[in-house]
């Protein structure tokens, strides 16, 4: 059983819950947000794409599975801090290698709990994300407060810095060494796909990447060979790669102008396939512009229609800015997929250059295969511009 010690969770606007600490001791701030997955809270906590936010969960009982060594999509937990309604007083899964609690305890990370999830839902849909104190340490409301409106905003903010890799490596040994990732065999099935027979080079910038897109690139048939954030564009072209991913990461897709020129000067030359943050980074390398949206699109449910095609796709999403669809479609590209929940931009295709991207997480598959037909289409776009038919 957890501690009976107390905890607060201060917004901006000055709303205050109070609730119980689980996790570590400590004091943070960041924009406060809510994901509406109903598992995967170890993803969640372990998405680069997280950083600088405090997490609210909406399902009611969250930690009853445990954190396991497998499920990490970074070396560490990214979150800020974790707001839940209910710490699972008991671990059961076959799996689990420690419960929650002990997991933020060694890594720093904060988290209340038994505080009305759903009213701070409510409200952050209402008003829109806010900057957030939370505290498991003997902190004044006022205090709160005034930490949670001194925050820096999440607009303006460079977070791709403190989540990207530090030096180029090859994806394979570190999958294997790390995450037990293993290469499948010629044929074997993987989802709705076969493993191809001919491996493609594919240069992948990790702007703040969850292991598992890397993974599901292996699988499709590529060699992930990864660059960091700061890469130039003739770092990648000494790599000779048959195609550029660009991956997903944290923060404000316009304050990152240096990744905007190097994927630039990539355009001409190779097939790209962008998702989530590497949506964006398109979007400003065509010349377009992004927006921040009132509260984001967070969680494992999340309907995206392909205009193109007609279908509809269950799609994870995590992600607080969104793409103007005219100051793309003024510069060559054109919308394929939009938000069913609120129409925004959910993808793009270049009408000429062999690119394009989703605002979504594919490799999450919360559908669980819908997105499959994504990584066929990178690898079959790679084998038309080497057949020299595009």
């Amino acid at each position: 059983m957890l501690a009976s010690k107390p905890a607060i969770l201060a917004l901006e606007d000055g709303s205050v819950f109070h609730g119980l600490a689980f996790g570590a001791d400590a004091t943070v701030a960041g924009e406060c947000v809510f994901n509406t997955s109903m598992t995967g809270y170890q993803e969640i906590l372990t998405d680069p794409s997280y950083f600088g936010q405090v997490v609210t969960m909406t399902a009611v009982q969250i930690g009853n599975y445990g954190i396991n060594d497998a499920d990490a999509e970074s070396t560490a937990p990214k979150v800020s801090g974790f707001v839940v309604r209910e710490v699972s007083p008991v671990v059961s899964n076959w799996r689990s290698r420690m419960p929650l609690d002990p997991y933020l305890k060694k890594h720093g990370i904060p988290g209340i709990s038994d505080i009305d999830t759903r009213a701070l839902t409510k409200k952050l849909r209402v008003d829109g994300a806010m900057k957030c104190c939370l505290s498991t340490q003997a902190l004044s409301a006022d205090e709160a407060v005034r930490r949670a409106r001194s925050w820096q905003d999440m607009a303006g903010s460079d977070y791709v810095k403190d989540t990207t890799c530090r030096k180029p490596y090859l994806w394979r040994a570190d999958d294997a060494k790390h995450h037990n990732g293993q290469y499948l065999p010629v044929g074997t099935t993987f989802g709705t796909i076969r493993t191809p027979t001919h491996r493609f080079r594919v240069a992948a910038f990790d702007f703040g990447a969850k292991h598992s897109i890397f993974r599901k690139l292996v699988r499709h048939g590529f060699d992930v060979q990864v660059f960091p954030a700061t890469a130039t564009a003739g770092q990648v072209r000494e790599h000779a790669p048959d195609g550029v991913f660009l991956s997903n990461g944290p923060g404000d897709p316009s304050a990152l102008p240096y990744i905007h020129k190097t994927v630039t000067e990539l355009l001409p030359h190779y097939p790209i396939f962008g998702i989530c943050l590497g949506h964006q980074m398109i979007t400003h390398a065509l010349g377009g512009t992004t927006f921040k949206l009132k509260f984001g699109h967070r969680g494992g449910n999340q309907p995206v229609k392909n205009l193109e095609t007609g279908g509809v796709s269950i799609t994870a999403q995590n992600h607080g800015f969104a793409t103007d669809p005219q100051s793309i479609e003024r510069r060559g590209a054109m919308v394929t997929e939009i938000n069913l929940n609120d129409g925004t931009v959910e993808g793009l295709r270049h009408k000429e250059l062999p690119v394009f991207s989703v605002q979504y997480h594919p490799e999450a598959a919360p559908g669980p295969n819908d997105a499959d037909p994504l990584f066929v289409d990178f690898y079959k776009l790679i084998q038309t511009r080497k057949d020299g038919r595009i």
